[in-house]
């Protein structure tokens, strides 16, 4: 039989009202009594009925996550974290998967975001007006890894990122860096670029283009990067640096030692290829946890953005360019 909301109550010597806020609003209860009501809720194994919650309160007790690419490490990541944080508050996660196509992420935004308690797009590849046309259904909205019609979000210094990857890589001696960018519609592959624009004058930056922001989008890249004659490559994210690596190996083309590879993202398979991978690093969980943080938390319209830092970690894929670096 399935422990009810009185039986807490009862064990734990509490009327039920306080048994319910202690569970569903805990700051309006005492710290004491508040614990004591949770402790006894998790040793009775209590669940509580999400649908009676929703028509007491006009609360689902769920949040909705969409991602481009579940796929990718980076999104499963941030998905972890999320759902990590959003169980603290009492809410589940409902996570969906747009396959980087953003008319499917309005469809799945209108099926699943109508009765969520908040919906948090990361990486969304819908326009502005899309964006602009959800926040206004009156639901919570938050944007991750991107911003964008005064829709409040969470992002990550990618200008910085950049900046200081090509720092390494300059003071390793390589003059000539290609960038093999993600998709033509990402916000966080334009951001990069935008980095790329504010080096010093001695150093060449080699458009490679825009690919697919997985691992066949980096072997795509690899005979790009050899034909222009760059000493090193800068790659929208891990999954295509490692893509890279494969195909240059494949070509005879050593790693470091004739061309030098940078990842963005820093994703756990970063440290399991040989040589590990440098790479700009996320910080992927607390993007997530912040995000939850911030979508609970009642905010004005067009609030600012907030921007966590990241940190290049130096491994085993760049070393200085070859005494021969003319073009291959």
């Amino acid at each position: 039989m399935a422990v009810t909301l009185r039986d807490v109550a009862r064990a734990a010597g509490v009327s039920a009202a306080t048994a319910s806020r202690a569970l569903s609003a805990p700051d309006l209860v005492a710290p004491e009594r508040r614990e004591l009501v949770r402790r006894v809720a998790r040793e009775l194994g209590y669940r509580p009925n999400r649908a009676a919650r929703e028509l007491i309160t006009g609360r689902s007790g769920y949040l909705c996550l969409l991602v481009p690419d579940l796929e990718n490490p980076f999104f499963a990541a941030v998905a972890k974290a999320v759902q990590s944080r959003a169980r603290a508050s009492g809410h589940a996660v409902v996570v969906a998967d747009a396959e980087e196509d953003p008319l499917l992420e309005a469809e799945l935004v209108a099926q699943l975001g109508a009765q969520a308690d908040g919906v948090l797009l990361c990486s969304p590849r819908m326009s502005d007006d899309h964006l602009a046309a959800v926040a206004a259904d009156g639901r919570p909205v938050l944007l991750v890894n991107r911003e964008g019609a005064g829709v409040p979000s969470v992002v990550v210094d990618n200008r910085d990122g950049v900046r200081q990857a090509v720092r390494h890589l300059h003071a390793l001696g390589h003059r000539r860096i290609a960038y093999a960018g993600g998709p033509a519609g990402s916000w966080s592959d334009a951001r990069r670029r935008d980095g790329l624009q504010s080096l010093g004058p001695d150093v060449e930056v080699l458009d490679l283009g825009a690919h697919p922001p997985a691992f066949a989008g980096g072997v795509g890249a690899a005979d790009l990067a050899v034909a222009s004659g760059a000493t090193a490559v800068l790659a929208h994210n891990d999954l295509m640096a490692l893509g890279l690596i494969d195909r240059l190996r494949a070509r005879g083309v050593r790693v470091p030692d004739d061309m030098s590879v940078v990842g963005f993202d820093d994703v756990p398979v970063a440290t399991l290829v040989n040589p590990a991978l440098t790479t700009v690093a996320m910080p992927l969980a607390r993007l997530g946890r912040t995000a939850v943080d911030l979508l609970l938390v009642p905010r004005e319209p067009g609030a600012p953005t907030t921007v966590l830092p990241v940190e290049l970690v130096v491994r085993g894929t760049t070393a200085p360019p070859p005494q021969n670096s003319e073009p291959r």
